[in-house]
């Protein structure tokens, strides 16, 4: 795990630039919010995920969180057909504030398009660096 200013960005996940991670997991892929994602929505009060058996596509919505400051689209970091909802996060959508790399996934998902999905992610390297391109451009607005 290395902290980027306040953000934490673990190692072994795949991140796209919609502020999604990704953990390969037995052939399938959990998919979850980032730290950066759930600081920059504040108070999450709303989590509409989509059921079990339906298929996303890499790059399209699927989703939306609310916060008590907007509501944001989910993008799907990863194309497939989602295996498993959770649905915990559903009923208690603060689980992304408190802790959105373990309690707090969203979907599982068997992916379609893995390798090709994953070429399009950012490994733990880039996305440390996308992180600070992120927050120092967040502190100069």
């Amino acid at each position: 795990m290395v902290r980027v200013e306040q953000y934490e960005v673990p190692e072994g996940l795949y991140y796209s630039k919609d502020f999604a991670w990704v953990k390969i997991e037995d052939g399938k892929a959990r998919v979850g919010i980032t730290d950066y994602a759930q600081k920059a929505l504040r108070e999450i009060v709303y989590a509409e995920l989509p059921s079990k058996g339906t298929e996303v596509k890499q790059g399209e919505p699927f989703g939306t969180l609310e916060s008590v400051k907007s509501v944001s689209d989910l993008i799907a970091a990863i194309s497939g057909t989602i295996v498993e909802v959770n649905e915990e996060v559903q009923s208690n959508p603060e689980m992304l504030n408190d802790d959105p790399y373990d309690k707090g996934w969203l979907l599982l998902i068997n992916p379609s398009n893995i390798e090709g999905d994953l070429a399009n992610l950012m490994d733990f390297d880039k996305a440390v660096e996308w992180h600070r391109t992120q927050t120092t451009t967040a502190n100069q607005e």
